[in-house]
C-alpha cells in the first residue's frame, strides 16, 4: 500500500510494552476503585451475638458509627442483635447464610472457637473460614460474686456453695463447672438468660449470688459504679497473665494441680487474647478484606474514636486482623484430646 511501511520489531516492542503498561494502569486504577464504589451507598449489617445492653452490644454499636468512615465508599453500618445459643446462633447465620460479599460483619463471641474445637452441640461454623477484621481488647473474663452473698475469694468457693448465673453456652457457664472439676470449687450454675444485662439483674434481685463470667473491661464500662463501690468481688480471672488491675486475683490456669490440668486451662483461657474481635463471612473478596482490615486498624487510631471509648471506660488494646485470625486459629487447632477432656468435664452432670 502506498505510503504505508512495515513497522520495525523494535517499533513493535515500544507499542506492546507501551499497551502493556497502559493496561496495568487501568488495571491498577480500576482495582484501586472496585471497594470503593462497591461500598459506596451500601449498608453493613453489624450482628451482635447477645441481647443488648452489655459489652459486646455497646462495642458493636461504638464501632459501627465509626467505621463506615475509614472503609473506602463509607457505607451505613447497622447493628443487629441476634442472641441465641450463646453466640452460636448468630456466628452459624454469618457463615452460613449471610451474603458473602463483605456487607457482613460479626462481634462474635470469644468462646466460639473453643466451642468448635471441643465440638460443641450445634456448632455448624469453621472460624478458620471466616476473616478476622481485627480485635478490640485481650482483657481478662472475671467470675465474680455479688456483694451481699459473703464470698469474697476463690478460697471461699471452694468451703460453700455459690449460686452464679449465665447464659446457656457461653463462658460464663463453661468457667464455673471448669474450675468445680479441676479446682474443688462448689458453684451452682444457673442458666436460661438471654445475655449478660439479664444476669446482672438475676445478681441485683438476689436471684443468683454473682455471675459465671464477664470481661473485666465489660465491667469497667457498663457497670463502673459497681467496681467504684465493691458491689462486686472479683473471685479469679481467666486470661494468659494476670491483669494490672487485678494483681491479687488469681488466674483460672493457676488453680490447676499438675500440668495435665494446667494444659486443659490454658486452652479454655487462650480465647481471652481475642475477646472483642469483629469477623466477616467466608469467601469474601481478598481487596474487600483487606480494605476492611484497614479501615479497622485507623479507626482504632481515630481521636473521636478513641475519646468516645474513654468516656465510657470502655478498654481498647486492639490487635489487627492477622493477628487475631493466628490467635483464633491457633485455639480451634488445639489437640483433640485437650478439647476432647474439656468437653467431657463441662458436659458431666453437676453433683
Amino acid at each position: 500500500m502506498e505510503g504505508w511501511t512495515m513497522p520495525t520489531s523494535s517499533r513493535i516492542t515500544r507499542r506492546l510494552f507501551a499497551g502493556a503498561g497502559l493496561l496495568v494502569c487501568l488495571a491498577t486504577q480500576t482495582l484501586a476503585q472496585t471497594v470503593a464504589d462497591f461500598y459506596k451507598g451500601k449498608q453493613i449489617n453489624m450482628i451482635i451475638g447477645t441481647s443488648a445492653g452489655n459489652d459486646y452490644d455497646y462495642r458493636g454499636r461504638l464501632i459501627a458509627r465509626y467505621l463506615g468512615k475509614h472503609i473506602p465508599g463509607n457505607p451505613t453500618i447497622v447493628p443487629r442483635n441476634m442472641p441465641g445459643g450463646g453466640g452460636i446462633q448468630a456466628a452459624n447465620w454469618v457463615t452460613n447464610i449471610a451474603p458473602r460479599d463483605g456487607t457482613v460483619l460479626h462481634m462474635i463471641m470469644a468462646n466460639m472457637m473453643a466451642a468448635q474445637a471441643m465440638g460443641m452441640p450445634g456448632v455448624e461454623f469453621d472460624a478458620r473460614k471466616l476473616f478476622w477484621i481485627g480485635n478490640t481488647t485481650s482483657t481478662p473474663n472475671v467470675v465474680n460474686s455479688w456483694y451481699t452473698s459473703g464470698v469474697t475469694s476463690i478460697e471461699d468457693v471452694k468451703k460453700r456453695e455459690l449460686i452464679v448465673g449465665a447464659p446457656m453456652g457461653t463462658a460464663g457457664a463453661l468457667y464455673p463447672l471448669l474450675m468445680n472439676a479441676l479446682a474443688g470449687t462448689k458453684f451452682r450454675l444457673v442458666t436460661g438468660y438471654p445475655g449478660g444485662n439479664e444476669a446482672n439483674l438475676a445478681m441485683e434481685r438476689g436471684e443468683t449470688e454473682g455471675r459465671g463470667s464477664n470481661s473485666w473491661a465489660a465491667w469497667n464500662s457498663t457497670k463502673p459504679e459497681w467496681v467504684r463501690d465493691k458491689k462486686i468481688h472479683v473471685l479469679v480471672q481467666i486470661g494468659l497473665k494476670r491483669h494490672p488491675d487485678l494483681p491479687d486475683v488469681p488466674l483460672m490456669l493457676e488453680l490447676a494441680h499438675n500440668e495435665a490440668d494446667r494444659k486443659l486451662l490454658e486452652f479454655i483461657s487462650a480465647e481471652t487474647n481475642v475477646a472483642r474481635s469483629l469477623v466477616t463471612t467466608p469467601d469474601v473478596p481478598a481487596e474487600r478484606v483487606e480494605a476492611l482490615r484497614r479501615a479497622f486498624d485507623a479507626m482504632m487510631k481515630d481521636p473521636d474514636f478513641i475519646a468516645e471509648a474513654m468516656k465510657t471506660q470502655m478498654d481498647m488494646s486492639p490487635s489487627t486482623g492477622e493477628e487475631a485470625q493466628k490467635i483464633a486459629g491457633g485455639i480451634v487447632n488445639t489437640p483433640p484430646e485437650i478439647a476432647a477432656r474439656a468437653k467431657e468435664l463441662i458436659e458431666a452432670p453437676q453433683k
